[in-house]
């Protein structure tokens, strides 16, 4: 006798450095894959989940909303505890529920939150560290001094309807046009800031949009970056957008210090699925 499907969908954080993105793939470790082969090996049959948002490789998520149709006739709290049980240390669901009718984790959402963090070395000199053992895994880390508020007023012309083909392109068709709600440089406060003694201050850019393009987020780090250093200007940045061509982007930052923050979706939906 076949147990009854429930239609799930819930809140994943995981540490995507090990792992080659989120979207499954034939040879290699993914997101999409580990959590598939938990629920398998829970289940004993084979179980598709669908994700919000593909992350790169070695991007980590600390928002990211999956959904799935699960054989199961116990109740959704024990399904999220032996889901948990089955899978590696490095992904946890944290949240599970019953998913809405006709609810799809990426068609459904109406924004979505990324950040990047930057560690700054204090003293920009020869003899500050190259590498930071403690952050590299989580962050980028950069000896150059930084202006944020040039970073800022660079941040400040991305905001709104623009085509952002410079700085990326779409997962599927032509579009590129996409509508950015905030974006925005901060100094973390203390209570993330733990390491600030050694090796520097944490910067972090928290960007919110209607969707992204592929690799979006990290090209306009470094666009953004280059400008922190004097290399160019916010004008520059705004023109770059402007063309509409891939070759006015600055190189992409590395994946380690973007994390997937948060997904929301219209509040008559019901979820609770808040980062």
């Amino acid at each position: 006798m076949s147990l009854p499907l429930i239609h799930v969908c819930g809140l994943v954080a995981y540490d995507g450095v090990d792992y080659h993105g989120f979207q499954l793939q034939r040879d290699s470790p993914t997101i999409q894959g580990a959590l598939e082969g938990a629920l398998t090996s829970i289940t004993q049959a084979s179980v598709r989940v669908t994700g919000a948002g593909r992350t790169d490789a070695g991007v980590h998520a600390n928002g990211q909303v999956v959904a799935a149709h699960v054989p199961w006739r116990h109740a959704v709290e024990d399904l999220q505890r032996a889901w948990n049980a089955a899978l590696p240390a490095a992904i946890a669901v944290r949240r599970l529920q019953a998913a809405p009718p006709g609810f799809h984790p990426r068609f459904s959402a109406v924004a979505r939150t990324y950040r990047y963090t930057v560690v700054q070395a204090l003293t920009a000199t020869r003899s500050a560290p190259r590498r930071s053992p403690l952050t590299d895994r989580f962050a980028l880390y950069v000896v150059d001094p930084l202006d944020i508020g040039a970073m800022n007023r660079a941040a400040a012309l991305l905001v709104g309807e623009h085509d952002f083909a410079t700085f990326g392109r779409p997962p599927a068709g032509t579009n590129s046009v996409r509508t950015v709600m905030s974006a925005v440089w901060e100094r973390a406060d203390s209570s993330l800031a733990h390491l600030d003694d050694y090796p520097g201050r944490r910067l972090v850019f928290t960007i919110r949009a209607n969707a992204f393009l592929l690799h979006m987020v990290r090209n306009v780090v470094g666009a953004l970056l280059e400008v922190g250093r004097g290399i160019t200007t916010p004008t520059d940045v705004y023109n770059a957008l402007q063309a509409c061509d891939r070759r006015r982007s600055a190189p992409p930052v590395p994946p380690q210090g973007l994390v997937l923050e948060k997904i929301e979706y219209p509040a008559e939906l019901g979820l609770q699925l808040d980062a």
